[in-house]
């Protein structure tokens, strides 16, 4: 007879992932909480309209819970805001999958928009990396600043332990460049935090960790 104590519980297959993070410095001020198994469900206050809209396409799309509360330094410009959103991002997205254990750990999507055509592919390795493609046919949309997309994907690799591979394959309407990126990114995580049913308990990691 297989005794009990050998068998992990559901709570154990199935723990809670979510987090809070704060982040307070000279430049920023920010608050986020994420629940990876969540709905979609996305409140976004960082002062920079397009920005929250993009991540919106990472909470509907990527079926995660997020609330942002960013109190930044706009009167200069977007950068410090944006960068620091991806950092305690990054932050809380670690804290949250934990050991990795049981998910499926690679993830990827194509999304198209309109003329537009994005490729995401995500890696829960622990070892930080971007490679990032996106001509941007503008230098800003809506007042956000194009260049600061490389620096809100730097912060999050770097905090949340991820290799991140980003291509925009096709586009002429920044916007939509932009926003392919965007919902392929929360499409990708989508996949690489799915539990995997045939490998419940189990790191993916020929290593044993991650």
């Amino acid at each position: 007879m297989t005794s009990s104590a050998l068998v992990p519980s559901s709570a154990e297959l199935c723990p809670d992932r979510t987090a809070e993070v704060s982040r307070t410095t000279a430049e920023t001020r920010i608050t986020v909480r994420v629940n990876l198994d969540g709905t979609g469900v996305a409140s976004l206050h960082t002062g920079i309209g397009f920005f929250d809209h993009m991540l919106d396409q990472i909470a509907r799309h990527g079926l995660i819970d997020l609330q942002i509360d960013c109190d930044g330094d706009l009167h200069i410009d977007g950068h410090h805001t944006v960068e620091d959103v991806g950092i305690t991002l990054g932050q809380a997205f670690a804290r949250a999958v934990g050991d990795k254990k049981g998910i499926r750990r690679y993830g990827h999507a194509y999304v198209p928009l309109d003329e537009a055509l994005s490729r995401v592919v995500v890696d829960f390795s622990g070892r930080p990396g971007l490679h990032l493609h996106i001509p941007f046919t503008a230098g800003s949309i809506g007042g956000f600043d194009t260049q600061l997309t490389y620096e809100f994907f730097q912060g999050f690799v770097n905090h949340a332990g991820v290799t991140l591979h980003i291509d925009n394959l096709k586009g002429i309407n920044a916007h939509h460049q932009c926003e392919t990126v965007f919902k392929a990114f929360a499409r990708a995580l989508r996949a690489a935090l799915e539990r995997d049913p045939r490998a419940a308990g189990v790191i993916p990691s020929t290593k044993g960790s991650l």
